[in-house]
């Protein structure tokens, strides 16, 4: 059974997803009745959101969208990853209103598609810091070349627990290792970053990839990271680049064949129930 650490669910009629226009194939929506019909099919038994990027404005209003979900009897919502802005001078304020939120479990703000100097600034790092000691997470999601100013963020912040999207966003699709090996073995050497395994077939080449592409990248993650730091997550609608989520799962399942069954459920379910207290 598994815990899907990183869920998007899309609203087009609810909230505003201004990234969207540029990619034609998730300019949908994606909604948690669609995706429970297929989860409870493949064996998920709950499931976390992943901020979507919205609009600004409603970044707080997709939070609530979650918590209205997660009050659906039966629901298999767990919580939410946030959306955040570090970088603003009002960050304080608004985070001392989001620790009053149950139903947030944690906060992301993306920096793949953004300028690297973005989260360089003091104000940045400073404001990231104010995790500690609040149980919330902090997900990472950047290139391969970024890996090393997501480290520089990490060390600044020893106390807070971050997470590592999608084995570092190697390019798959390219085959190439080198210089995400060697920064995923950097990263991964510090205690309070976790790796998430998913959606990596988005990265591979979206109609001919095969399962041996995947895998290098899989399994020096969690080489790296070790068994009890890694959590697994769908990336759906993401991963349906590369084949519908039923095809991950399926994937993940073949990927760590032959592993025992305690390191396979750490993975799939264990780590992210109490990393995330679920």
């Amino acid at each position: 059974m598994l815990i899907d650490t990183h869920l998007h669910l899309i609203y087009r009629d609810k909230l505003s997803y201004p990234w969207l226009a540029n990619v034609e194939k998730l300019n949908r929506d994606s909604t948690y009745a669609d995706y429970a019909s297929i989860a409870r099919r493949i064996g998920i038994i709950g499931a976390l959101h992943m901020e979507v990027d919205v609009a600004d404005k409603d970044r707080d209003a997709e939070t609530d969208m979650v918590k209205s979900l997660m009050e659906q009897p039966d629901s298999l919502m767990r919580g939410a990853i946030a959306s955040c802005r570090p970088e603003s001078e009002d960050f304080a304020a608004w985070f001392d209103e989001q620790q009053s939120c149950a139903e947030i479990k944690g906060l992301r703000r993306i920096l793949h598609v953004m300028p690297d100097e973005l989260s360089t600034t003091r104000t940045f790092r400073d404001n990231v810091k104010r995790l500690t000691g609040t149980g919330l997470t902090f997900d990472l999601c950047v290139l391969p070349s970024q890996i090393p100013l997501a480290i520089e963020l990490v060390d600044h912040c020893p106390d807070v627990q971050f997470v590592l999207d999608h084995c570092g966003v190697p390019d798959v699709k390219s085959g190439e290792m080198s210089p995400w090996q060697e920064n995923m073995t950097q990263i991964a050497s510090r205690s309070n970053v976790v790796g998430k395994i998913s959606g990596v077939i988005a990265y591979g080449d979206h109609d001919n990839w095969v399962l041996d592409d995947m895998r290098p990248y899989v399994e020096h993650t969690i080489k790296a990271f070790g068994w009890d730091r890694v959590v697994w997550g769908s990336d759906s609608p993401v991963c349906t680049q590369g084949g519908r989520i039923e095809t991950w799962v399926a994937a993940t399942h073949a990927l760590i064949d032959g592993c025992s069954a305690d390191e396979k459920a750490a993975l799939l379910r264990n780590n992210a129930m109490q990393l995330w207290n679920l």
